[in-house]
């Protein structure tokens, strides 16, 4: 007799978990309501399965927020890393712009078996982190983060390095990549407008005058 899978469930549950892992890492605690606003779906969707995972020894829901069990942050950093591998793959190896990536990246990874993961991982390098600059769990399951601040919270006279861009909007991270935004870059912080007005950054030679809102989740390491 032939198993039948729920494809669609298992990717529903597996969207919930890599959701959570992310918000714990870019903007704790998790709340339904972030979780709600990272996947586009209503809250009570989110509280219906949250229940659900909560059953099934996925999740633990208290006053705090919303915490993976160690089943469940197994699963989740196996995802992520399955997701920011086949994200490199798409952008170093079949050069994919930067902004469609995550996309296709995010179809890809509930179907990545540990086969193929190994093998685009030995491909690739083993590599670190997206092209976002993201890190990618390793193997092993380690998810090192860099305490990196906000590109938008810098002072005037600043020297910074970016570390990581917004994965998930392709118009702010096609508007970045054209002001010359991308890890790895080093950036000056040469004037800061008053009344949340923009910030006129140097990098390469040229000066940019940036929308503070588009520099919160642009993440940056000083370098003064």
């Amino acid at each position: 007799m032939s198993v039948i899978h729920d494809i669609g469930k298992t990717e529903r549950s597996e969207m919930y978990l890599k959701a959570i892992l992310m918000i714990a890492h870019e903007n704790p605690p998790v709340t339904v309501t972030k979780v709600a606003e990272f996947l586009g779906v209503s809250p009570a969707s989110v509280s219906e399965m949250m229940r659900r995972m909560e059953a099934n020894d996925l999740v633990a829901i208290s006053s705090a927020g919303i915490t993976l069990t160690p089943k469940g942050l197994k699963d989740a950093r196996r995802l992520v890393r399955r997701m920011r591998l086949a994200e490199r793959l798409l952008s170093d190896v079949l050069g994919m712009p930067l902004q469609d990536v995550y996309e296709e990246a995010c179809r890809l990874e509930h179907v990545i078996s540990d086969a193929v993961e190994e093998r685009i991982a030995a491909v690739l390098g083993d590599p670190e982190t997206c092209p976002h600059g993201h890190p990618i769990p390793s193997a092993a399951g380690r998810f090192d983060c860099p305490l990196a601040e906000s590109l938008a919270d810098m002072a005037p006279g600043a020297r910074v390095e970016v570390v990581s861009l917004p994965e998930r909007d392709a118009d702010l991270l096609k508007y970045l990549q054209e002001c010359g935004i991308r890890p790895g870059v080093e950036v000056l912080v040469d004037e800061v407008a008053p009344f949340n007005g923009p910030l006129f950054l140097v990098l390469n030679g040229r000066r940019h005058a940036v929308a503070r809102e588009a520099l919160e989740q642009v993440r940056v390491l000083p370098l003064n």
